[in-house]
């Protein structure tokens, strides 16, 4: 008899695990169960605010995904519950669905700080999904003042859709520069001066304590921890996410205070039931989501797959054409004297790399990302960074045959 398995949730890893499962499984039934009715990527929304995309470009799978891959699709479905005794998901409408095998790939969504006088205003919203963007376009026609909460990646992407429309809006965040979790203060600067130029009002190292209200309940005003008030008449919160685990909440599976619980194999602590994405809580950038969900397939077919990525933290973006790639810690503790920082800088270009007993722990590049390859050969290799005789930024891919007996006689004393 073929297994059956059941996903839910929609996105990176929910449809890589079904490609996966396809690949692997031929004979298997798969179910899939979604509330989005189509299948996109959250990653680019802000081009699909911008008008540079329409929904169907921001499909990232197959027009014909559902045959080609075998799977039943229940769109505009919602998960509300799991019956672990029955191995049943309760739907919306108290229907069931029997799974042998389950993976929750459920993601996340937009937190709403507890902000005083905030909850509940109509003239506030989140940056996660189609949605809101269909709300933000129609804002962007006739709101002046736009106020985005948050400046970490959703932030920004938000901020650089509304600028394509030739809006401006206004940054606030409590974190000291942008993308705080993915640059330093050198590299943010970059992009903190190109959105000065372009006209967007920022606010770093405050948070913001109150919002001023009509008798609509209307945000009017937002009023930053430094008695900074700024005029509001749209307020866009992207300033943390929640994993959407509500329905788990009388499961009995393990859960942290960030999201589901699983391994490094995605199991769960029920060995028929896996997770991978957002609904951890610890991992939202999309290629870690992609490797989850196809890490998670892989064992829930029987296939004993582990992820060993170095890296769960890399990104690379572009903004206001500016390209930065980031990898792993890039601001570590300055009284940490186990810890070597080197930079690089010339003109617009920026490297840095930082290591720990000679293993690169993280890196970054900004405005020249060539030499990301020659990084990922000094990674992937384990190559001993203290002793390498060139300078770090002087290595090129030439340097890597210099080998014998595993050894890289080029480098080493």
């Amino acid at each position: 008899m073929s297994k059956k398995y059941v996903i839910i949730g929609s996105s990176a890893a929910g449809v890589n695990a079904i490609r996966e499962l396809r690949r692997l499984d031929k004979d298997c039934q798969i179910v899939l169960i979604s509330k989005d009715k189509d299948i996109y990527s959250r990653c680019i929304l802000h081009e699909y605010l911008a008008g540079k995309r329409t929904i169907e470009r921001l499909r990232f799978v197959e027009k014909d995904f559902e045959t080609l891959y075998k799977v039943d699709w229940m769109k505009g479905r919602e998960a509300i519950g799991l019956d672990r005794e029955k191995k049943e998901v309760i739907l919306d409408g108290d229907e069931r669905v029997s799974y042998d095998k389950l993976l929750i790939a459920t993601g996340s969504h937009t937190f709403f700080p507890p902000i005083k006088n905030m909850l509940g205003s109509p003239n506030m919203i989140g940056f996660r999904n189609i949605d809101d963007i269909e709300v933000l376009k129609e804002v962007a026609k006739t709101k002046k003042n736009i106020v985005v909460l948050g400046s970490g990646l959703v932030g920004i992407d938000c901020a650089t859709g509304f600028l394509e429309l030739g809006v401006k809006v206004v940054l606030c965040d409590f974190a000291g520069w942008l993308l705080n979790k993915q640059l330093d203060q050198r590299a943010a600067q970059s992009y903190i001066d190109a959105f000065a130029a372009r006209g967007v009002e920022q606010h770093y190292g405050v948070g913001v304590g109150e919002v001023t209200i009509n008798d609509k309940h209307e945000i009017t005003e937002v009023i930053l921890s430094d008695g900074t008030v700024i005029p509001c008449d749209f307020f866009v919160v992207t300033a943390g996410v929640r994993s959407n685990v509500e329905f788990l909440a009388d499961s009995g599976l393990e859960l942290s205070r960030f999201g589901l619980v699983y391994d490094e194999t995605g199991k769960t602590s029920d060995p028929d039931i896996y997770g991978a994405g957002d609904v951890s809580g610890t991992s939202p950038i999309w290629p870690v989501a992609v490797k989850e969900g196809m890490i998670a397939a892989a064992n829930m077919a029987g296939f004993n797959e582990k992820m060993t990525d170095f890296f769960a933290s890399k990104s690379t973006m572009r903004f206001l054409e500016i390209s930065t790639m980031s990898l792993g810690n890039v601001n570590p503790d300055p009284a940490d004297e186990t810890i070597k920082v080197e930079t690089y800088e010339k003109g617009d270009v920026y490297k840095k790399i930082v290591h720990q007993d000679g293993k690169i722990i993280g890196a970054l590049l900004q405005g020249d990302l060539a030499y990301g390859g020659v990084l990922q050969q000094m990674i992937a290799r384990k190559i001993d960074v203290r002793k390498v005789k060139k300078p770090l930024f002087d290595i090129d891919y030439s340097d890597f045959f210099h080998i014998r007996d595993n050894t890289y006689e080029f480098y080493y004393d």
